[in-house]
Formats: C-alpha cells, sequence, structure tokens
C-alpha cells in the first residue's frame, strides 16, 4: 500500500510540473523552474524503480549529473536573453533577430 501512494505521489508530482511548465509562458525564468521540478520528479520515479527491482543506483547519479548540466545550460539562456534584452519576457525575444 505504501508503495502504490510512493508512484503515485510521484506521478501527481510529475504532472503538477507538466501542467506548471505548459502554463506558465510569460518568464523564462519560471519555465526553467517547472523543468527542473520535472527533472526531479523524475529522478524520484526513477529513484523508486530502482530500489524496487534491487538495481545498482549509479545510473540515477548519471541522471542527476545530467540534470544539472541541463539546469547549468538554461541559467546560461537566462543570463544570456537578460543581458541582450533587458528582461527574461518571451514576448520581447523574437527569433526572426537571431
Amino acid at each position: 500500500m505504501l508503495m502504490i501512494f510512493k508512484w503515485g505521489f510521484c506521478l501527481y508530482l510529475y504532472f503538477m510540473g507538466v501542467i506548471a511548465f505548459i502554463s506558465s509562458r510569460k518568464h523564462l525564468l519560471s519555465t526553467l523552474l517547472s523543468l527542473e521540478f520535472i527533472v526531479l520528479s523524475l529522478f524520484f520515479l526513477l529513484f523508486l524503480f530502482l530500489n524496487m527491482l534491487s538495481f545498482e543506483l549509479y545510473f540515477s547519479m548519471m541522471f542527476l549529473t545530467f540534470s544539472v548540466c541541463e539546469g547549468a545550460l538554461g541559467v546560461s539562456i537566462l543570463v544570456s536573453m537578460i543581458r541582450t534584452h533587458g528582461n527574461d519576457y518571451f514576448n520581447s525575444f523574437s527569433l526572426l533577430q537571431c
């Protein structure tokens, strides 16, 4: 019963992150935060899955490494956008200017 609660809670966190990602289209920072929330919920799901099957947790460490790299890339894009445009609004960013 407790395992079903853990899986349900992880899936609830994942879908709340997806809803937050879909609904936040104004600021880049809120979009990046919702993406990181989705990655953390996926990490928790992966951790539960590997624990349930008694596998090695080395893959979860690699997953965390790639998620940190993804977060650093997102922050660097955010800083670059703020330096060039002055804010993080998607409305002021045009793909035609690239």
